[in-house]
């Protein structure tokens, strides 16, 4: 990838056809959660706004945020990778690697101070000098810090990154923390998961590369077209809670027929995510949908929360704190409510019927009778 050039001139590059551009920039309108209203803007977007490189550094994590992202399939991630960013540097995907990657680095931040894509994975671990985790023998904090110094913004992926991740589980002993607490003067977007869902960081990568800058954030600092509702306001499971009609064992009958498993610990009341409309591997599943209670992964300190299927004891919802029962008594209060209004209706129409029923025999026997008199 050539720096300064736009989309559409690293298509050209390649010889590919106005309509593949065109089809990849309705793919990237979707993939940054925009309506499709935006995508005369997209597309302009995409003709006039020059590339920026991008640097994606790793700490304490497991490279699954990694592995997620190459499994994005709208778009593709080698299509982002190789025609939508400049990826100068990313110690699991570059060809190069040892002191020559390293040197690598240090000049993108030299050549292009202010003007490239921090993109960090992983937590930040502080104690004993940093050392717990370093690269090509530098402390990660150190290496953060001088990259986060000339980054335009920050792009905090995965939980780790985002809240510290499992490495700041209770009790912490290396004293990990989140990036935004060691680069704080800086333009930051947490994207949370353990993982992350693949398109979710497509879209958020595309969507500072087109735009120049981060999208609309909620006060946690997540992009809010992806982290805007909670797993249960899409919950394919919603009616059952609704209904009180809760799983109580993940291998009885409610289990198998599909029933809400906030029982079993889940925790999509209070947590944020696209799981329950994007889901996973081109929208085929999530796990409440494989049978598994939510764990909230994505949310702060989901680590420290075991263990993980114990029953909830409340749940928030609309205007009201309930437990599981009283939804469930609830539900099955209205219910009662429900058939009683309906019999009362019944009777009621009833009455009326054979009300109407007698006027009408009235009616036409005083007109028999007028009709015999003349």
């Amino acid at each position: 990838m050539i720096y300064g050039q736009s989309l559409w001139e690293a298509f050209q590059r390649q010889k590919l056809t106005r309509r593949n551009f065109v089809k990849t920039c309705i793919a990237l309108t979707g993939a940054m959660g925009l309506s499709h209203n935006l995508l005369p803007e997209v597309i302009a977007r995409a003709q006039e706004r020059p590339l920026i490189p991008v640097i994606w550094m790793h700490g304490l994590e497991c490279t699954g945020c990694s592995e997620s992202f190459i499994r994005s399939k709208a778009p593709l991630a080698s299509d982002v990778i190789l025609k939508m960013i400049s990826l100068e540097y990313d110690d699991t995907l570059s060809a190069a690697s040892g002191m020559d990657l390293e040197h690598h680095r240090e000049k993108i931040i030299k050549d292009y101070s202010g003007n490239y894509l921090l993109i960090a994975e992983g937590g930040v671990p502080l104690d004993h000098d940093g050392y717990t985790c370093t690269v090509g023998g530098i402390p990660y904090v150190d290496a953060l810090k001088e990259t986060g110094k000339s980054a335009a913004a920050v792009l905090e992926f995965g939980s780790c990154a985002a809240w510290g991740g499992i490495q700041a589980a209770k009790p912490n002993p290396t004293n990990v923390v989140s990036v935004s607490d060691v680069i704080t003067n800086k333009p930051i977007v947490k994207v949370p998961g353990c993982p992350p869902i693949p398109e979710v960081m497509t879209g958020v990568v595309m969507h500072y590369i087109l735009f120049g800058q981060l999208p609309p954030l909620d006060s946690a600092g997540r992009p809010k077209q992806f982290f805007g509702n909670r797993i249960h306001d899409t919950c394919y499971r919603r009616p059952f809670f609704d209904s009180g009609m809760f799983v109580e064992r993940l291998d009885d009958a409610g289990s198998k027929a599909g029933w809400c498993l906030y029982k079993m610990g889940c925790r999509g009341p209070m947590t944020y995510n696209s799981c329950g409309n994007m889901r996973w591997w081109q929208g085929l599943s999530y796990p409440i949908q494989s049978g598994s209670p939510c764990i909230g992964c994505s949310s702060k300190g989901f680590w420290d929360n075991d263990p993980f299927f114990e029953r909830l004891p409340n749940v928030v919802t609309p205007n009201t704190i309930s437990n599981a029962d009283q939804v469930g008594a609830i539900a099955a209060g209205a219910t009662a409510v429900g058939i009683a209004v309906h019999a009362g209706a019944n009777i009621l129409r009833h009455k009326l019927s054979d009300d109407k029923d007698n006027q009408n025999r009235n009616s036409d026997g005083n007109n028999t009778t007028i009709g015999g008199d003349l």
